[in-house]
């Protein structure tokens, strides 16, 4: 018998986004036992660096993981940060998107999802409350909370098991949660990798770490200054479409639409919006709620075949090829190194994006394969580790296409080469929600070719110089070998002594050349 209508709506239901996320975990990045304690890692140490950078603190990041039987560990996570008013502790740990990341801005997280993903991991698989105790400011006072916490999936919401009031020293958090199902690995894609490749993009950071066998790793800080805070960026008339316009006007406190226009994007001047006016025909000083869609679609496609301007770039903030460096020879200790940053340029017309690149020969340079080293690449986008999804990502693809072989490599993949390549957006374009691999965007793969070949071209310089003297040293050697023998001979044929000859010798020998060869790479 056929069903009614109202039978088939009977479990029609509504999902919290708690309960979204609990049902596809994988969305948040959680898939895998490797991968999953990596993300906790992520999340964890992105949030740190974002709130130690926004109050003008350097910070300095203790992480201990312990491990209580197989995939089941104890994390505890504390940071040096403002830390986290009491009203607001349960919000971050235990409320899906929520946060203060939801703006046209360079973040490092934009989705509100982190701290209270790994909560929520942390329920799924151990059934355990996160501790949280927190050290803050409040009038001038310090003040500390301590507090067991769950998360109510069905209501998006905290619930406080136990709070109290502690004695703290300092500003900052301490993160205690348990997780099973997940493993720790010394793996490219594993926790322990994440850190080192942290510690390269933010050289003005500190980790100290502490890993399942007890081992500690110090990881020091190579720079000492706080990266200035990005600012918001208006969106580029280029990158908005019907919708966004629509949205924007019943969102607007402003009377008119052409108010709407010069105060809500980029590039929009008055003369630009009586341009508009007058080659679409539509009143722009109408109300921003009488918008229709039909004139909001003739708006944006009038934008894209107008010029404008690039959109502004000052709420870009690149590492910078300085820190780069820095962070590279900290951790890599490699016996060359060179970055490179390039000017903001923009994908789709107007999305801005910076691309920067570093190559590092030598020394602990590449990834260790059995005794060999082999070339490793690091990805990051907004100075974040991307560990997974590296043959999807058009960072990857760009530098495949590379003819290696023209800049002295060989064979990229056996060399003791570490290739660095950051992006830099206010919107980086994702293939997923994973967050781990950029799109082939042309305009990409084209900034990411110039900027690894610009420094390609460096170690290039290099290499020859190296090969020149290892040649000239070998020339060297044989000078010094046979030189004294010939003159000994030629000597006792001739019945005389042996001249004075090492001045002379020293002339046309490597010690001579070797410091020809430094004023020259000085010069």
């Amino acid at each position: 018998m056929a069903r009614q209508a109202g039978e088939l709506f009977e479990e029609f239901q509504e999902l919290t986004a708690s309960e979204f996320f609990r049902k596809n975990k994988q969305m948040l990045g959680f898939s895998g036992k490797i991968r999953s304690l990596t993300i906790v890692f992520h999340e964890l140490i992105t949030n740190s660096f974002d709130a130690a950078e926004e109050a003008g603190i350097l910070p300095v990041i203790k992480i201990d993981l312990k491990r209580v039987d197989k995939d089941h560990y104890i994390l505890k996570h504390i940071d040096n940060g403002p830390g986290i008013p009491e009203d607001f502790v349960t919000r971050v740990f235990c409320t899906m998107f929520a946060g203060s990341k939801f703006r046209n801005i360079q973040s490092r997280g934009q989705q509100g999802l982190g701290c209270s993903g790994c909560v929520l991991l942390s329920q799924m698989t151990t059934g355990k409350p996160a501790k949280i105790i927190s050290g803050y400011k409040e009038n001038g006072k310090l003040k500390g909370v301590q507090m067991t916490l769950k998360m109510d999936v069905k209501t998006n919401k905290g619930l406080i098991l136990d709070k109290k009031e502690v004695e703290v020293t300092e500003t900052g958090v301490c993160v205690e949660l348990q997780f099973k199902d997940v493993s720790y690995s010394l793996s490219e894609q594993g926790a322990f990798e994440y850190i080192r490749r942290t510690m390269i993009a933010n050289p003005h950071a500190q980790i100290t770490f502490r890993d399942p066998t007890g081992h500690k790793y110090i990881f020091n800080r190579a720079a000492e200054i706080i990266p200035p805070l990005p600012k918001e960026v208006l969106p580029h008339p280029r990158g908005v479409t019907a919708d966004d316009l629509i949205f924007m006007a019943k969102h607007t406190d402003k009377r008119r639409f052409r108010s709407l226009l010069t105060s809500s994007l980029s590039r929009m001047s008055t003369k630009r919006v009586n341009e508009i006016e007058e080659m679409t025909g539509i009143d722009l000083n109408k109300r921003p709620k009488d918008m229709k869609w039909d004139e909001a679609e003739k708006i944006v496609e009038l934008f894209a075949k107008m010029d404008f301007m690039a959109p502004p770039t000052s709420g870009l903030i690149p590492i910078g090829a300085e820190q780069i460096e820095k962070g590279l020879i900290e951790i890599l200790k490699p016996e060359f190194v060179t970055a490179t940053t390039r000017k903001p340029v923009t994908y789709k017309g107007g999305v801005a994006f910076i691309i920067e690149a570093a190559i590092a020969y030598g020394g602990q340079a590449g990834r260790v394969v059995g005794e060999q080293r082999k070339a490793e690449i690091m990805r990051f986008a907004n100075r974040v580790p991307l560990t997974f999804d590296q043959g999807s990502c058009a960072i990857t693809e760009s530098l495949k296409s590379i003819d290696w072989k023209r800049y002295g490599i060989k064979d990229l993949e056996n060399a003791p080469v570490t290739v660095f390549v950051n992006i830099v957006s206010t919107n980086v374009p994702y293939l997923s929600t994973g967050k781990q691999s950029v799109a082939p965007e042309p305009e990409i793969l084209h900034e990411v070719r110039q900027s690894s070949m610009k420094v390609a071209r460096k170690l290039q310089k290099y290499l020859r110089a190296k090969k020149a003297a290892k040649e000239e040293e070998m020339r060297s050697k044989i000078f010094e070998t046979y030189v004294p023998i010939i003159l000994r001979e030629a000597a006792n044929l001739a019945g005389t002594s042996v001249p004075e000859y090492e001045e002379v010798l020293a002339k046309v020998t490597r010690r001579a050349k070797a410091e020809l060869l430094g004023d020259t790479l000085d010069e």
